[in-house]
């Protein structure tokens, strides 16, 4: 049986939250319809509503279901620069991390390339922490043209997180909405959206025990943002489409369970996370943990680069030990492509394509990490023996490795 070490990718659906699924898949009811059925689904969903929003910090009506974190964040960042340039043609400048999720990245980049938009890129340090100074630097050239900010809370690779409360502070004083990511955040540190006062924060049901395929975006109440897709005119007009009862039920089930547990859960998987990160450095020396030190990390992130060897590689040999982890980065069309959150702390090409990312949830124990910690080194030796792919494609590489590994030709 394999160990689990990708929470941050997905986590295992929570026992409250497999429960309400169940029960919910059982029943029928549209709940925009108005008999009997429909109305039983409506309250299930305003109930679900009621619990993120406490989950959250919101208020019901704040909660937009959708989809997911990636439909999330597209509606954010494209409904807030089109409602924005909406109300003045001049303002089409999106201020936005360099570290930021494909869903937020990607979505910048499609604004700028079809919609006019105008990007200006935040720097982060060696952790992957936003610059303030270059913010503020930002913030007061021409305030009057920028549409929208967009920092994630926590970084999904090296688990750094942000200093969302003073990044709002400064725009808000510029008159300038702000986005946010929490889709890693929520349910594995604090948050609150009507605390730290964003107008926007995308949060997604499967990093949490919840089911794939269902999110939420918290919406200020007086922010307005223009639709990414029409129809029925459910979700305050914002997101049209029927809603998945089941899904939304089960998401709020488990929001309710890390809520109630996030304190005690923290200090254990932090303390999980600690051992594990002494653990690599005792068993790899000459492993690198990146990111904030660990008072300032998600309590699940420990994020390595690994020198001499391809993360893809080390990815296939501890799989085939029976540990299975994440490199983090993307690769497309056979294309090894280095994580882009790694160059912009700084790493260059080679060592950031040595990649690791072990991350814990809900569901891990120590067995977890020892595993880990008794695989790692073997995998390791064998992947640096590998070496670097050179110009041969990372995954034909890892799979040549894994072949070796196992015996077979």
């Amino acid at each position: 049986m394999s160990v689990y070490l990708d929470h941050a990718a997905t986590t295992t659906l929570s026992a409250e939250a497999m429960a309400v699924l169940i029960r919910e898949l059982g029943r029928t009811g549209n709940p925009s319809s108005l008999h009997g059925s429909g109305r039983r689904a409506r309250r299930a969903v305003e109930d679900a509503r009621e619990a993120i929003a406490a989950a959250a910090g919101a208020h019901p009506s704040e909660v937009i279901f959708t989809s997911g974190g990636t439909e999330a964040d597209n509606l954010a960042v494209k409904g807030l620069f089109w409602a924005r340039r909406s109300e003045n043609p001049d303002r089409r400048r999106i201020l936005c991390s360099a570290v930021e999720h494909h869903a937020v990245l990607d979505a910048v980049e499609w604004l700028e390339k079809h919609e006019g938009a105008e990007v200006s890129w935040l720097p982060v340090d060696g952790a992957g922490v936003i610059d303030l100074d270059v913010l503020k630097t930002e913030l007061e050239r021409t305030p009057e043209s920028i549409a929208l900010v967009t920092v994630m809370w926590a970084n999904n690779e090296v688990g750094s997180l942000q200093p969302i409360r003073e990044i709002v502070e400064l725009s808000h004083a510029a008159g300038v909405p702000v986005h946010s990511d929490a889709v890693q955040a929520f349910g594995s540190v604090p948050v609150d959206f009507k605390a730290i006062g964003l107008d926007a924060m995308s949060i997604s049901g499967h990093k949490i025990g919840g089911p794939v395929g269902v999110g939420a975006l918290l919406l200020g109440r007086a922010v307005k943002l223009t639709p990414v897709q029409h129809g029925g005119g459910q979700e305050r007009d914002v997101r049209s489409g029927t809603l998945d009862t089941a899904s939304i039920a089960a998401f709020a089930a488990a929001a309710g369970a890390v809520a109630g547990s996030l304190q005690t859960e923290s200090v254990r998987i932090g303390g999980l996370r600690n051992r594990l990160i002494d653990g690599v450095r005792a068993a790899v020396p000459e492993a690198v943990l990146r990111g904030a030190p660990c008072a300032g990390r998600l309590p699940g992130n420990a994020h390595f680069t690994f020198p001499g060897c391809e993360g893809d590689s080390l990815l296939f040999l501890l799989d085939l030990a029976g540990v299975e982890s994440s490199t983090g980065s993307a690769c497309t069309a056979g294309v090894p492509r280095p994580s882009h959150v790694l160059l912009a702390m700084g790493l260059d090409e080679e060592t950031a394509r040595g990649a690791q990312r072990f991350t814990l949830g809900h569901a891990s124990k120590g067995s977890d990490v020892d595993a880990l910690l008794a695989a790692l080194p073997g995998a390791y030796q064998r992947a640096r023996q590998a070496g670097m792919a050179g110009h041969e494609s990372t995954i034909q590489t890892a799979a040549t490795v894994a072949r070796q590994a196992s015996g077979s030709s």
